[in-house]
């Protein structure tokens, strides 16, 4: 059997091309599993899994549990809002006090840049990273290019621009890194204020003119922007925002080739995008969020096939 090269998914840029080649295999045949009227596999029936989420989550969270439950996993999931980290417990604390159960898996969000890869060098589980502040989400970036590539055959050769507040997100870094990997090219758009400064030594095209951007692109995947991270305004207004770097039916409908529309989630309709377009033939909203959990399930059956 296969192997991924990693024993823990902390982010995009710790994985290989091969790696993400076996992870879509994988998903591929769970996506078949979840569409059968018995949508449960007994392959980690041994295997225990808690959910530490210390930052809010609900779409990624429920994946998760999904995705776990959809393996037959035993899962414990964990809020940082109830716990005794409000009385001052440190992470590792918390953790090891969750491994002392015997928990083989540990699925982490966190608001701390490089947290996961902290838990998985002084703890003795398999760690995957759900997010950590505006570093990575890699199952994220995983789903949008399995998306990509189900939608359009491949995602080598195609071209795809990111739109929004690139500087707070942490799916628009794992997106560049697992797009590049595979052949794409990626573009980003937005308010210069919302650019990174290192943006352009990831290999990425700046454009700060939405219909150019959009006249280049295969795939336009629009990222809400995170008000609870801005400690400044960045933009006058939400208002001038959406008029600048929000895509409606009409703005799609003017272009001189059909592209397809993502979103990570939550949406903010009226700003990112108006409902017309979520709505559409075009956008692939609904696959994403059907897919997030095949490759959930993917990556926790290959990570938990290393458990020794």
């Amino acid at each position: 059997m296969k192997e991924l090269s990693v024993n823990h998914l902390l982010g995009i840029k710790y994985i290989n091309k091969n790696d993400i080649d076996l992870i879509f295999e994988t998903a591929d045949h769970f996506k078949e599993v979840i569409n059968r009227p018995i949508k449960k596999v007994p392959s980690l029936r041994d295997i225990t899994i808690a959910n530490i989420f210390f930052e809010n989550s609900t779409r990624t969270k429920l994946s998760f549990e999904l995705a776990q439950k959809r393996l037959s996993a035993d899962v414990i999931s964990f809020s940082a809002a109830q716990s005794s980290v409000k009385k001052g417990e440190t992470l590792i604390d918390t953790v090891n006090n969750i491994l002392s159960m015997k928990v083989d898996m540990v699925v982490m969000r966190h608001s701390n840049p490089g947290a996961a890869y902290f838990l998985s060098k002084n703890v003795g589980a398999s760690i995957v990273n759900a997010g950590d502040g505006a570093h990575e989400h890699p199952t994220q970036g995983l789903l949008d290019s399995f998306t990509i590539r189900e939608r359009l055959g491949e995602v080598g050769g195609k071209k795809v621009v990111i739109v929004g507040d690139i500087l707070h997100s942490r799916v628009a870094l794992s997106n560049i890194f697992a797009l590049q990997m595979q052949g794409a090219e990626v573009m980003v758009c937005g308010p210069k204020t919302l650019m990174p400064r290192y943006i352009q030594s990831l290999g990425v095209r700046y454009e700060p003119n939405l219909r150019k951007a959009l006249e280049w692109c295969d795939v336009a995947n629009m990222l809400r922007v995170q008000n609870e991270r801005l400690d400044v305004n960045y933009f006058p207004s939400t208002r001038e925002y959406a008029q600048q770097y929000g895509v409606d039916k009409a703005l799609l409908d003017s272009l001189n080739k059909e592209i397809i529309v993502m979103h990570p989630g939550p949406i903010n309709r009226g700003v990112e995008i108006t409902s017309d377009v979520a709505d559409s033939q075009q956008s692939v909203i609904l696959e994403q969020v059907e897919n997030g959990v095949a490759v959930r399930m993917a990556v926790i059956y290959l990570l938990a096939s290393k458990i020794k």
